[in-house]
């Protein structure tokens, strides 16, 4: 059984960076799909970027664009998000999911594992 961990939240001023970790409890983690999504208060749950099966793709919402980086780290089972010149309209909640699919999707319905999330808190 795969279960997610989230850490690396906190609170930031505008412009800062942050690196959020998801640690995965499998051996397996390589085979599958990992995304991180983020929930504002009183909005939906929204897509940020995404990692395909062995690193091969990326996708990264238009919002954080050219200033995020998903990876992954083979030597500690985990996928990174890494987000420079972090922006208010950037707090939120951050999960990250797993989807049995080896290609990436933005559909948060087809991720079946999630973590419990990270806060995120950028003020002005």
């Amino acid at each position: 059984q795969v279960t997610l961990v989230e850490s690396g939240g906190g609170l930031v001023q505008a412009g800062d960076s942050l690196k959020l970790t998801c640690s995965v409890s499998s051996r397996t983690f390589n085979s599958y799909a990992i995304a991180w999504f983020r929930q504002a208060p009183g909005k939906e749950r929204e897509f940020v970027a995404a990692v395909g099966r062995g690193s091969s793709t990326t996708d990264y919402a238009d919002s954080v664009k050219g200033r995020s980086a998903i990876s992954r780290d083979y030597a500690k089972d985990t996928v990174d998000l890494q987000m420079n010149n972090l922006k208010t309209q950037d707090t939120g909640i951050y999960y990250c999911a797993r989807t049995r699919r080896t290609l990436m999707t933005r559909n948060p319905g087809l991720y079946d594992v999630w973590g419990q999330g990270t806060q995120v808190t950028v003020s002005s």
